[in-house]
């Protein structure tokens, strides 16, 4: 998308392909709420307070199994389509070296006739040819990749230990009731739907004001201002979260749960996907964005492993079984709050791509001065 938009637009483009992981988000949850619900009319059972063996049926194990195998469902419809999209002209113009492929691509994707050009062969006078990680590539790219994988791995940390222990902060807020007055299969159906509003309210419409907003605001001032107000509203959480947990709070509490999610789309969930597709030379494009979500997703195991530990109780006699105690959630919130406020000290390292075409930014035709080869 990036290499096909124009430079007036090319953010709410890319940004519009990422916001489809919103309406994911929402289709998950909805998913599972439609299976729990059906189980749960079909197996009303006790809690597990007052029957322990009798509150799981042995049915109850299809649940997560069918809502875990509907995500296959479009990962397979878009194996068929992906595989008649053409590469983009940039990438057979420049790397490949092919023109004539170049210009029928874009005739098909255009939906116009182009005219053919004559094939010029592509030399070391008329293009750069610096390798990945060579001096040059260090030179003209190192810290924008520092910046771009750094912040990516800073916020996966954040987002993905929010999302995935959503349940254990609930829990601890009274806003879910305790596991034990619940049996198994309606756990599941009471997690899913508070995830399935927080996504509702928070997550997707973050996604679409960056789609509003990236080509009016810049991709640079909404990853700050994102970062931003993530650090703010963590630590609005952490400072005074005994004030939350009490039950005339606890309202309170999942808006400004919400409000970390919505900053976070609008914001460097969103930027972090956008940035590194603007940035870097063509036949380094996809490589360096790959670095760069790679590095992101070593920040969500970091936070869903982290998180899954460090929440626990200080206590323990409090901790859940077969856990060592942890720091807490108001300490774990404090440990997030630290790395988005890392996130802004990295988004310096990064530019500003509004309004620029992909070859000013990336400095695709620029000469190199080392005379470096390619690696």
């Amino acid at each position: 998308m990036s290499e096909y938009a124009n430079k007036k637009t090319r953010g709410a483009f890319i940004a519009a392909v990422f916001a489809m992981q919103g309406f994911g988000i929402l289709g998950g949850g909805i998913v599972s709420l439609i299976v729990s619900a059906a189980f749960k009319t079909k197996y009303n059972v006790p809690a597990y307070e007052d029957e322990p063996t009798g509150s799981t049926v042995q049915q109850a194990d299809y649940v997560w199994r069918i809502v875990l195998m509907f995500g296959a469902v479009p990962a397979a419809l878009t194996y068929y389509w992906r595989m008649k999209m053409p590469e983009t002209a940039r990438y057979t113009a420049l790397v490949a070296k092919n023109t004539k492929q170049a210009t029928a691509d874009m005739s098909k994707v255009l939906q116009v006739e182009l005219q053919e050009q004559e094939e010029i062969p592509i030399t070391d006078q008329n293009t750069n040819n610096f390798g990945l990680f060579s001096r040059e590539f260090g030179r003209r790219h190192g810290l924008h990749l520092i910046g771009t994988t750094t912040t990516w791995f800073l916020l996966d940390i954040a987002f993905y230990s929010q999302n995935l222990f959503q349940k254990d902060i609930f829990s601890a807020i009274g806003w879910i009731p305790k596991a034990k007055t619940m049996n198994a299969i309606e756990e599941v159906y009471k997690i899913g739907r508070a995830q399935t509003l927080i996504a509702l309210c928070g997550t997707v419409p973050g996604y679409w004001f960056t789609v509003a907003f990236i080509d009016v605001i810049g991709r640079f001032t909404i990853q700050i201002m994102g970062f931003g107000f993530m650090t703010a509203f963590l630590l609005g959480l952490a400072i005074p979260y005994h004030h939350w947990t009490s039950e005339a709070n606890r309202i309170g509490f999942v808006v400004m749960y919400g409000f970390t999610f919505f900053f976070a789309n609008f914001g460097p969930n969103s930027t972090t996907f956008i940035i590194p597709a603007e940035i870097f030379p063509a036949r380094f494009r996809s490589t360096c964005h790959g670095i760069s979500a790679a590095a992101g997703k070593a920040g969500a195991i970091v936070g869903s492993f982290g998180f899954l530990y460090a929440a626990q109780n200080t206590d323990p006699a409090k901790t859940d079984r077969g856990y060592p105690p942890g720091i807490g959630i108001k300490n774990s919130l404090f440990v997030l709050a630290g790395c988005t406020f890392f996130g802004i000290l990295f988004t310096l390292l990064v530019p500003e791509t509004k309004g620029r075409s992909l070859e000013d930014v990336s400095k695709e035709n620029q000469d190199c001065n080392d005379g470096s080869t390619m690696a």
